[in-house]
Formats: structure tokens, sequence, C-alpha cells
């Protein structure tokens, strides 16, 4: 069952046409990677998506549901949670703090269940609970801003490129979370320029090209396909 479905999106930027007649769509119990070089159009699509930019044509339906216009907090509210490119975590916030924001949405009577879910999947976050978050390693940000998204237990958890800045190793627990998040029954939509991990670690991938989807496989075929080898995985 479509739980996100895109058809025909246009974003633009002033009079620059940044994103043009995007289709796509993410199936209950998939990962779905975009995958595209910089300034492809990746953040743009999540961030329409979210709420945070408003197409000026197209349709996004969610759960069923047109959420074009929509207020991004009424989004999460339907269970829609964002990741953003550069974490942006509240600097000055303690680690616990900056959770307890991710579940705002949730009854208060939730929250203490929703930060057990968080810190058993980052071990990381419990030891530093009450550290300010600005002085976290960027693989620690990172895993404050997943942990934060996922806080409102989120139906769909899209992530924007979560590996950026990240040394080889944390590249790798990054993803082993994001395959244990899916095998738990998150539904997942990956923007990430590792072309080589997110296909692996995905059901299906779209490719992105200057704004335009120029091709959409299975992600074990697009792993395979010249094209796509050429481009982003090194040959």
């Amino acid at each position: 069952m479509s739980l996100l479905k895109v058809e025909d999106m246009h974003v633009y930027y002033g009079n620059i046409h940044a994103i043009k007649g995007v289709s796509f769509e993410v199936n209950e119990g998939e990962i779905v990677t975009l995958i595209g070089a910089n300034g492809a159009g990746k953040s743009t699509t999540l961030n329409t998506v979210a709420g945070l930019l408003k197409p000026r044509a197209g349709q996004v339906t969610f759960n069923g549901q047109n959420i074009v216009g929509m207020p991004a907090s009424k989004v999460v509210s339907l269970g829609m949670a964002l990741c953003p490119e550069g974490r942006r975590v509240f600097q000055q916030m303690t680690v616990r703090e900056n959770l307890e924001m991710g579940g705002f949405t949730r009854p208060a009577g939730e929250i203490a269940g929703s930060l057990d879910h968080v810190f058993k999947l980052f071990p990381r976050l419990k030891e530093r609970e009450k550290q300010v978050a600005g002085t976290l390693s960027g693989g620690e940000q990172q895993m404050l801003a997943m942990g934060r998204a996922l806080m409102g237990r989120p139906k769909l958890l899209m992530l924007d490129e979560p590996s950026m800045g990240l040394a080889p190793k944390l590249v790798d627990q990054i993803f082993d979370i994001i395959a244990e998040l899916h095998a738990a029954g998150t539904t997942i939509l990956l923007v990430e320029q590792n072309a080589l991990m997110a296909l692996q670690v995905a059901s299906r991938g779209y490719v992105l090209e200057t704004g335009r989807i120029t091709l959409a496989d299975d992600a074990d075929k697009l792993l395979v396909n010249d094209s796509v080898r050429a481009a982003y995985l090194g040959g």
C-alpha cells in the first residue's frame, strides 16, 4: 500500500524551476532512496514533502490525504518526520531536551516510552543525556537528529544525507541503525550522496538529475545499471 505518493511536483525558488515534474511513491514497509549529485534537488524534494516548501504544482498524498499547503507542524502530527541535512540540533539544549522537542506531537504520557525507545537504539545518547548538544561530536549529533525525528513514532521517516561528514566507521553504524529501524517496521525515504550504501539498504531507488527523475528501479538493479555505476558508484 502506498504511504506517500508524489505526483508531477513542481517547485520554484523565485524564477528558478528547481523541481520539474517529479513523481514517485513510497509503499508501507519500504526503504526508498533518492540518489543524485549535489544540487540535483534531493533536499528540496524532501523539504517540499515535509511542508517546509510549497510546490507551485502537483500533489503530495500521505496516508491517503493530500498534504499540499498543510503547515509542517500538521504534517508531523499525521506521522511524518524529517531528519534534516546538517543535523540542525538545538545547540544550547541538552540531549534530552532535544529529544523531548521531537516528541511535541505525542501525548505527555508517551514521552517516557519514546525516550526509552530512542535510548535503546542509540545507547550513546543515553550516556550523553544531560550534555549540551553543541558539544557532541558530528556522529553523536547525527544520532541525536535521528533520535529526535523518531520521538514522534513516525509512520514515515525521511532522512536527508545522514552520512554527510561522518567517518567511514560511523557511516556503517548509521546505516546499521537504518536497517534496524526498517526491520522493526519503519518506512523510510532516504536521500543520500553515498549511493552505494543507500542502494544496498534500500528496496527501490530513484535517480534525480537537475530536478527530474531520470531512472527508477529496484535497488539491486540500479546497483548493476551501467549509467548509475558510472555516475554514482565509481565505475
